[in-house]
């Protein structure tokens, strides 16, 4: 369990899983990401579809817990499939991680007769989800929503495609001043505890090196790099450094080191920040957020409930969410391997 959830010393064995669904509640949490409204939309036609009630949930857990509901029909949803951000609005809720706070949220979704909900977020939004549904028997489904592609059980999270492609968009033109002034550049990037952005992105970028928390790679070895790429003729570099690298030191302690140590480079730092989380998703994020919100109404109309709907070799598949939250998302190592073969 999430140490920053309390549990209640008590279980409601209501009958909620086994009668049939008429009303699903959707709600989006946590960070957003490029492709949340595809997501909303989905789930509220594929409701349609079958002709069940779709309420939104406005600032995920706490709206919940405030009855900040809004039905949802297929004519609500125009025009939002292009759309960054989310709708719903999103916030994180230290009162749904309270026994006296998840207790309201049922109350209000009874009042409201929800009879299940959509969770789109990351791992910290299906561990509240997955102990409402330990406390309260209350069907559930998690679409994953996040830039950082760090949860188990789907090989892209909704965002991460828009994401990649923003930072690659932003190297391409850091590279451009960087080859005019003979600059080295170190590039932050987001991504949390696992790399996935930097690495891929650097490759795509053509970055020089790249300095993720699944590789420590040494302050000892990234000056050598350095030193042999000034040797083999290069008169700029680009380093994409992920936030949450190893290395210990900032991105910006990073930079005095190696001037320090190679004072013959021009070195600056640009810290992307949450540009990454913005811009109209991408094609790929628009698909893969329609199949999700349908494959999530649907599993939940088949009775089933606590899991994660993902991406797995190009078809949709359900993890539990227990798998989704304790997993680890592995970095790549074939990726590492081409990041060095093309940095030579």
């Amino acid at each position: 369990m999430n140490k920053n959830y309390k549990s209640a010393n008590f279980t409601l064995n209501n009958k909620n899983m086994s009668k049939s669904i008429t009303k699903i509640g959707v709600l989006t949490s946590g960070g957003d990401s490029p492709g949340m409204n595809a997501a909303i939309r989905s789930v509220v036609r594929t409701c349609a579809f079958h002709n069940i009630e779709c309420i939104g949930i406005y600032r995920g857990y706490q709206g919940m817990i405030e009855g900040d509901f809004k039905e949802m029909g297929p004519r609500s949803v125009n025009n939002i499939v292009n759309k960054g951000g989310t709708v719903l609005k999103s916030a994180r809720s230290i009162e749904f991680r309270t026994p006296e706070g998840r207790k309201k949220a049922y109350e209000k979704l009874t009042e409201a007769g929800i009879d299940a909900f959509v969770v789109i977020g990351g791992d910290g939004s299906f561990t509240g989800a997955e102990i409402f549904n330990n406390e309260y028997n209350f069907p559930v489904m998690g679409i994953p929503g996040t830039i950082d592609n760090d949860i188990f059980g789907t090989s892209h999270t909704l965002g991460y495609d828009t994401a990649l492609n923003t930072v690659v968009e932003v190297i391409d033109k850091i590279r451009d001043t960087a080859s005019s002034h003979n600059r080295l550049f170190f590039v932050e990037v987001m991504g949390r505890d696992a790399g996935h952005i930097a690495l891929n992105a650097g490759i795509g970028a053509g970055a020089e090196e790249i300095l993720i928390p699944e590789e420590d790679l040494g302050l000892e070895r990234l000056l050598e790099s350095l030193r042999k790429s000034k040797a083999s003729g290069k008169s700029s570099s680009i380093v994409v450094v992920s936030e949450g690298d190893k290395i210990g030191k900032s991105v910006f302690e990073l930079k005095d080191y190696v001037e320090e140590h190679m004072p013959e480079y021009d070195v600056r730092v640009s810290v992307l920040g949450h540009m990454q989380r913005g811009g109209a998703p991408s094609c790929f994020d628009r698909v893969l957020a329609s199949r999700l919100g349908v494959k999530a109404v649907e599993s939940l109309l088949e009775g089933k409930s606590n899991y994660m709907v993902g991406i797995l070799k190009d078809v949709i598949e359900l993890t539990p969410l227990e798998q989704a939250i304790k997993g680890e998302s592995a970095i790549d190592l074939e990726l590492v391997r081409v990041s060095d073969i093309m940095s030579i």
